[in-house]
């Protein structure tokens, strides 16, 4: 644990501390657990850091709901990253975190050397969209708040995004993992930092110059899209299609995931 201006951010560190720093950031209803893993198969190369964003897990909140927002849990997290005197990491995120993992690349570059994206998106492009997402992202937490959280999470991995996700054996062992999860808390995420309440960051991608490896599961036809309009505006970005996956590729496929990571941060 590590407690500070508002966070008591709960995190795992595995791994030898004179290699390179990686510091992954799990999607949303997830925990450090959705690495658990994938860390064993990269610690030997990597000091593996992963954290419980807020509302998830056993980090926890002391401040409002503005703690839970993308620019104030950025700021937490570099701030975690101070306090464990990590001056430069490499970076991964899935979902949610992939779309933290990008904020932070662009607006804190000097911490970054290369971020590895998983189904990931820079936010939605105009007020308009960001208005009705925001809308329905509401009437999700007002759900979470109301209803049995197994239920919740049925209904939210019946979504066509997770079809080949819900043919995994190991599905009912993820669900499981998010049963630990605080409804009350997850609310409180969806709020601020689902995609409705997140700053659009497709004007800042030219003026990156971090290497981002942007992954892609084969089955996954929205951010199979959102890859290739950011590789457009992104000369740093190189983009990757898994095969035979589709929106979590590190669950679905950990070896290949596994290998592409590691061939990217070399």
């Amino acid at each position: 644990m590590n407690k500070f201006n508002n966070y008591n951010f709960h995190y795992s560190l595995t791994g030898n501390k004179n290699q390179p720093t990686l510091l992954f950031l799990h999607g949303f209803t997830g925990s450090i657990q959705d690495f658990s893993s994938v860390i064993p198969l990269l610690s030997n190369s990597y000091y593996c850091l992963a954290v419980d964003l807020p509302g998830h897990g056993k980090t926890r909140v002391t401040g409002d709901e503005s703690c839970y927002n993308m620019s104030t849990t950025a700021q937490a997290l570099i701030e975690l990253l101070e306090d464990l005197q990590i001056d430069k990491c490499l970076l991964l995120g899935y979902s949610m975190g992939g779309r933290l993992a990008l904020y932070m690349a662009l607006h804190f570059p000097e911490r970054f050397e290369k971020v590895v994206l998983e189904s990931a998106s820079p936010g939605l492009k105009t007020e308009k969209e960001r208005s009705h997402r925001l809308e329905a992202d509401l009437q999700l937490a007002q759900k979470l708040e109301n209803s049995n959280i197994k239920d919740f999470l049925l209904n939210w991995y019946d979504r066509p995004l997770f079809k080949s996700l819900k043919n995994s054996p190991n599905f009912d062992k993820l669900i499981e993992t998010r049963l630990a999860n605080n409804p009350l808390e997850l609310a409180k995420s969806l709020r601020n930092m689902g995609t409705g309440n997140q700053p659009s960051l497709w004007g800042k991608l030219a003026q990156n110059q971090i290497p981002l490896l942007l992954l892609a599961g084969e089955y996954d036809d929205k951010f199979t899209t959102i890859n290739t309009e950011i590789a457009k505006l992104c000369p740093a970005g190189f983009r990757e299609i898994v095969p035979k996956v589709g929106h979590n590729i590190h669950f679905e496929n950990i070896d290949n995931f596994v290998a592409l990571v590691r061939q990217f941060y070399g």
